[in-house]
């Protein structure tokens, strides 16, 4: 690592701000990151000096803003190891990756087909699939977990079966924080035939992703959970699917040919990208990979894992915390509970100590539903995080019990 915990911290000044009158101590990466200072810049750059339409413009701002927003389709695609730029899809997200997967390439499925998630499954990766079973007739099948809280991986010889035609999994737990082992799924998945779809918004940019060496089929990521802008996510797939596939959304350019009955599509992958893309978000991308790079991201993934570690090993010691999930292995969020004291109130009491920290079902209500909760509060760690937050998370929660007596 060429930087030390410190100077990471320099780089997002939001983080040295005070919140009711307390320095700040944001534990809600899981949800968004912060954004660093080269980041910002190089959307600043785009704005105040080549801001163009690209694509269709002549003019050399259009030809700057072009070459900027392929080269960051370019960047992308070698980040996380992609065949090249015709891999790489750009969407609003990692949910609208999902979702163009499921309307478009999940639409060759019907009856008799299956599709195998996770009962642990962030919405994104699941709302798409029972949209697509109410259409289409496929059946959803689900992995369960183990007393430990991660995924039973003893049930996939019994439901993998050759019904099966898409994997759909998360590659880390937005609240369980546990490390899908990939190369098991994929090689259970490939004995039946089987694609692979991997959500991957909880461990692009917070661990070293290689989509050729994984093995999987599509990927799904968002820019604003690994230091880069909202509104922009990415669907890496196998060039031969996205060719097969049809676009979900019709308008200018993802057209070669436009007549009054009839048009013929643009080649992969900007046959999925109608209208005026996401020129800025995409260029502010390029420089968060080139950040995590700078930065590295088997550092990001060791320093997680660290305070993961460490942060649950100290809430399980206190008097009526339940740490959600397993204690050891996470990279990322750290879900609790407390007794007699709802989720919301933790949150909020915290809040008032400086200490931010997300209280919800996390946009996964049957994985709760199934634990017997309605909601947990969530801790979560990045690369901008050191012990001392661990330490201040511990202080505010001291706090809540003296509030709650």
């Amino acid at each position: 690592m060429a930087l030390t915990a410190d100077q990471v911290r320099a780089d997002f000044p939001g983080l040295a701000r005070r919140v009711h009158e307390r320095l700040l101590v944001y534990l809600d990466n899981s949800a968004t990151s912060p954004t660093p200072r080269p980041v910002r810049q190089a959307i600043d750059d785009f704005y105040n000096l080549y801001s163009a339409n690209v694509h269709r413009g002549l003019h050399t701002l259009s030809e700057e803003a072009t070459a900027a927003f392929e080269g960051a389709r370019a960047r992308t695609a070698a980040f996380v190891g992609a065949s090249g730029p015709e891999a790489v899809v750009f969407t609003r997200g990692s949910t609208s990756a999902i979702n163009l997967v499921a309307r478009s390439w999940g639409e060759s499925l019907g009856p008799g087909d299956a599709i195998l998630l996770s009962v642990a499954e962030h919405h994104g990766n699941l709302v798409p699939w029972q949209m697509l079973a109410a259409r289409r007739g496929v059946e959803l099948r689900f992995l369960e977990l183990t007393p430990a809280g991660t995924l039973d991986l003893s049930a996939l010889e019994r439901l993998l079966t050759p019904e099966v035609k898409l994997v759909a999994l998360a590659q880390v737990s937005n609240v369980l924080g546990y490390e899908l082992p990939v190369a098991t799924i994929v090689a259970a998945a490939r004995a039946v035939g089987a694609r692979v779809l991997l959500d991957a918004a909880q461990s692009v940019g917070h661990l070293p992703v290689d989509f050729g060496a994984l093995g999987v089929d599509f990927l799904a990521f968002s820019a604003h959970k690994m230091c880069g802008p909202t509104g922009l996510g990415c669907l890496v797939a196998r060039p031969e699917l996205l060719e097969a596939m049809e676009p979900i959304e019709g308008g200018g350019d993802m057209i070669v040919h436009v007549g009054l009955h009839k048009s013929t599509w643009n080649r992969s992958p900007f046959k999925f990208e109608a209208g005026t893309p996401p020129i800025a978000q995409a260029i502010g991308l390029a420089a968060a990979i080139d950040y995590l790079e700078g930065v590295g991201l088997e550092w990001i993934a060791e320093h997680t894992r660290d305070l993961c570690d460490e942060a649950a090993a100290r809430l399980a010691e206190l008097p009526g915390v339940r740490v959600v999930g397993p204690l050891t292995g996470r990279l990322g969020p750290v879900a609790f509970t407390m007794t007699g004291v709802h989720p919301h109130d933790i949150a909020t009491i915290l809040d008032g100590e400086g200490v931010a920290i997300r209280a919800g079902h996390h946009c996964a209500q049957p994985l709760h539903e199934l634990l017997g909760l309605e909601s947990t509060a969530r801790a979560s760690f990045y690369l901008t995080n050191q012990p001392s937050d661990i330490d201040a998370l511990i202080d505010a929660l001291e706090m809540v019990r003296k509030v709650f007596g």
